[in-house]
């Protein structure tokens, strides 16, 4: 579930980034008539998209299963640290340094496993890349394509960290974006202005 809410958070920021370069981009180039506002909630995208479950779930499946390596290698550590303690009475101090040496150097292995796998550019870092990308881009051309079609300046993300204290529902193109992906729900009536 951590997973899961760092992703769209990672998600949710990248993409308010960009709709808000975008934004200001689009804000210069015609400043001389009254400007449109639109809001959307991502997250509410990402929930209703498959592949986006998807990812999510090949995202977890993977780091449960390096999870159990990295707790496979530490119980490892475990036992070779137990069994050199049981047999430190029997080891020379010069055997026994250098098993303690073999020891740490599993220990700093398996630090240097981790953070290959969870680090800042880890693995999971960039199969989370790869995976999301694709969808980013997907919600960022549905948006560029309803807010040229409903002829809007600026685009915000309500689900961002770009704080909306107010919003009119009349300005939300949520199902708009959803519906230029071609995910419609039944119960709501795409009929704003």
């Amino acid at each position: 579930m951590y997973l899961k809410t760092k992703i769209k958070k990672h998600i949710a920021f990248a993409f308010s980034t960009l709709l808000f370069v975008g934004i200001m981009a689009l804000s210069s180039v015609n400043t001389a008539s009254a400007q449109r506002f639109g809001y959307i909630d991502s997250q509410k995208i990402l929930e209703r998209l498959p592949e986006y479950s998807q990812a999510n779930t090949e995202l977890e499946e993977m780091t449960k299963q390096w999870k159990a390596e990295l707790a496979k290698k530490q119980q490892e550590i475990l036992d070779s640290r137990t069994k050199l303690e049981a047999e430190r009475v029997l080891l020379t101090e010069e055997m026994y340094a250098k098993k303690q040496k073999e020891v740490q150097k599993q220990e700093s292995d398996l630090i240097a496993y981790r953070e290959s796998i969870f680090g800042a550019n880890g693995m999971l870092f960039q199969k989370r890349r790869e995976l999301i990308r694709p969808i980013q881009d997907k919600i960022m051309e549905a948006v560029r394509i309803v807010s040229l079609q409903k002829k809007l300046h600026f685009m915000f993300d309500k689900a961002s960290d770009l704080h909306m204290l107010f919003y009119d529902e009349t300005y939300n193109f949520t199902d708009f974006v959803l519906e230029e992906l071609g995910i419609q729900d039944p119960n709501i009536s795409i009929d704003k202005g």
